[in-house]
């Protein structure tokens, strides 16, 4: 019933693709309007909207080093860098 369509996108002026799974998704959620914007523009769109992300320094529970997070550590809790943490995740 869908097909692909090629838009163009009204920031960058560049084509994308409105495929056939994003048209009937929009017909289920009852959307009127074609998107407007290309993928990287809605993305940058609403990250200026979101602002710049807060990053707070710890030092890491398990090696000592310097641990950057985008949340206000506790004393409580411990705080992990990434690579500990990748490491107790896997």
């Amino acid at each position: 019933m869908y097909e692909d369509k090629i838009l163009i996108c009204k920031e960058c002026g560049a084509e994308f693709t409105f495929t056939a799974g994003e048209q009937e998704f929009y017909a289920e959620r009852g959307f009127q309007n074609e998107p407007q914007r290309c993928k990287p523009c809605r993305d940058a769109r609403k990250n200026a909207q979101r602002g710049p992300r807060q990053f707070f320094t710890a030092q890491c529970a398990n090696c000592g080093g310097e641990a950057r997070v985008p949340f206000e550590p506790k004393s409580d809790r411990p705080v992990y860098c990434s690579d500990c943490f990748a490491q107790m995740k896997g």
